[in-house]
């Protein structure tokens, strides 16, 4: 029996009583995406999405930026490889259940392998494992602590050309608390040493130095 439309918003009612789990349908997705389509279609605007679920909102977000690396980057086997996982590195989430979190994390992997036609163990798709497990996280957005009661970081990754990332890691809670001075309308905006430091600054990398991190995990 095919299952209904309440039960295709919600895996059980309990979860639905302990953590308010509910699931936005894909049109309502869509539409709102729209509202904001040129920054949905952008490949390296960034989305945050505070209670992710499984992906219901991170899956679209990916797919328009996709879209618009074959669009910008068909001609270049290169560049387009390295354009999709800039377009994946620029996609967040927080989810309190760590089934869904994985979930997500599955889901958007699967849909930039099946983008570059790969399989898991492609050193593309390790890459992309180890960039998800920085970019959902598994805690709570209201505390803006992790499952292990650490501050949420996230991960600042940049595309600098010619093969190489750079990420830099910053805290959630002076995210949100210093969004207000943003410029363009960016989360990770530059606005000076002193006002927006980082937690972290790692040496640039490449896909193959990403792929061992997963390989390491």
């Amino acid at each position: 029996m095919a299952p209904s439309d309440g039960e295709r918003l919600v895996k059980s009612k309990q979860r639905v009583a302990d953590h308010g789990e509910v699931f936005t349908p894909a049109w309502m997705v869509e539409d709102m995406l729209n509202l904001v389509r040129a920054e949905s279609e952008r490949i390296d605007s960034r989305f945050l999405e505070p209670a992710c679920g499984s992906g219901n909102f991170l899956i679209p977000v990916l797919t328009r930026k996709l879209h618009t690396v074959t669009t910008k980057h068909r001609k270049s086997e290169f560049e387009k490889r390295h354009y999709a996982l800039l377009a994946l590195m620029c996609v967040y989430g927080i989810e309190i259940l760590p089934d869904n979190a994985q979930e997500c994390r599955s889901n958007l992997a699967n849909l930039f392998g099946a983008f570059l036609g790969i399989d898991s163990a492609d050193i593309w798709a390790r890459a992309a494992r180890a960039v998800l497990s920085a970019n959902i996280v598994q805690g709570d957005a209201l505390t803006m602590k992790t499952s292990n009661g650490n501050p949420i970081t996230f991960a600042e990754w940049a595309y600098l050309g010619k093969g190489s990332y750079q990420r830099r890691d910053f805290r959630y809670d002076e995210l949100t608390q210093r969004s207000h001075w943003e410029a363009e309308g960016t989360l990770f905006a530059d606005m000076g040493a002193d006002l927006f430091t980082p937690e972290a600054t790692y040496p640039t990398m490449t896909v193959n130095d990403l792929a061992k991190q997963a390989d390491a995990a």
